[in-house]
């Protein structure tokens, strides 16, 4: 991409900026919340693009100018410095080219919101609800030193420990952008707590991560909606309480259930039930949009099947091991602590490669 074309194409965007500045103090579009909110999140994202331009436009006259003083300046001394700053100019305009070609990549509209995940043991029977206890540990770790929140939907315990599915909400600063590659099967080999003879065995569990939709999103009817009251339940199926206080919601034109039982408050269970399955009709939608695209969602999978794996632990070997990037880490204790910043930087830098090749072919 030459320098006209850069500064072409982020000078579009500040144009397009400013007329959202504009737009989002007048009373017609306050007053509209669904058309407030959706240009008050583009006018927030465009604002790194926007100093890009600045600085960039900055760098490429402070360059045209050194370069005259180069060739024109007739003290010696002066003409040295000169030249000495346009390499160093011409080495960070170079920089910042690169980085602006990232920033031009476009964004997956969901990558600013906060995300609901689910963890579900899948092949391993007990070993697998272990698995997947030791999964939401790591990812609540990692949670906490970004400063993101976690609130529990629903839980069913196993019988030996973990999970047999567990179902949280993650809300912080672009939360889903970042855990979104989490998503699909994650494979463990170790030699379980329950194996008397050391043998290593392989169980698998499931991680989805879908971006949380939000009111203005999907319009979900009340009239739409089958509210359903029980007593929650908690490990071992004892009861929690004697009151109806965990809902289940039922979307009836789809069939989509969601049901929260973590709260005391039978409020507080509908309002996470029903924002579930918000997210889930989102889902629902999006893909019925998307299905033509045979990349979107490349890392999510349905099933538990230990042979649909995106990601191995391996604790013989302390390695971890994704298989999308065929990126191998020898920190497996610190990695189930929570320490996985290292690996979902690498995804994130490799779909954004494979972004860049896609649109040079364009």
């Amino acid at each position: 991409m030459e320098e006209r074309e850069i500064i072409a194409r982020l000078g579009s965007v500040k144009d397009h900026y400013q007329e959202i500045g504009k737009s989002i103090v007048d009373p017609e579009v306050i007053a509209d919340m669904k058309q407030y909110v959706r240009l008050t999140k583009e006018y927030k994202e465009l604002e790194p693009v926007v100093r890009a331009y600045d600085s960039y436009v900055l760098l490429v006259e402070n360059l045209k100018n050194s370069k005259d003083m180069a060739r024109n300046e007739k003290d010696e001394e002066f003409r040295e410095m000169a030249k000495m700053e346009v390499a160093e100019l011409e080495e960070e305009k170079e920089k910042q080219e690169d980085a602006i070609k990232v920033l031009l990549i476009p964004n997956d509209p969901d990558d600013s919101k906060n995300a609901i995940m689910e963890i579900r043991g899948g092949t391993g029977g007990d070993e697998a609800s272990i698995f997947a206890g030791d999964l939401f540990r790591m990812y609540t770790k990692y949670i906490e030193s970004k400063g993101w929140k976690v609130e529990i939907v629903d839980t069913n315990y196993g019988s030996s420990g973990g999970y047999k599915e567990i179902i949280f909400n993650v809300t912080g600063d672009k939360v889903y952008g970042t855990l979104k590659y989490e998503g699909g099967v994650h494979r463990v080999q170790r030699v379980p707590q329950t194996e008397t003879q050391g043998r290593v065995h392989t169980s698998a569990a499931t991680v989805i991560v879908l971006p949380e939709a939000e009111e203005f999103d999907v319009d979900v009817k009340d009239s739409d909606i089958r509210v359903d009251s029980y007593c929650s339940s908690g490990p071992g199926g004892q009861s929690v309480n004697t009151t109806y206080s965990a809902i289940r919601l039922t979307h009836i034109p789809t069939g989509i259930v969601a049901q929260c039982q973590d709260q005391k408050s039978k409020l507080k269970n509908h309002e996470k039930a029903l924002s579930v399955l918000r997210t889930r009709i989102y889902e629902m939608e999006l893909e019925k949009k998307l299905a033509a695209d045979s990349k979107i969602r490349k890392s999510m999978v349905s099933s538990g099947d230990r042979s649909a794996k995106i990601r191995t632990y391996n604790y013989s070997q302390g390695r971890v091991t994704d298989h999308r990037i065929n990126m191998n880490l020898y920190n497996l204790s610190g990695f189930m602590d929570g320490d996985i910043t290292e690996m979902l930087e690498a995804l994130q830098v490799a779909e954004n490669a494979e972004k860049l090749k896609e649109s040079v072919t364009q």
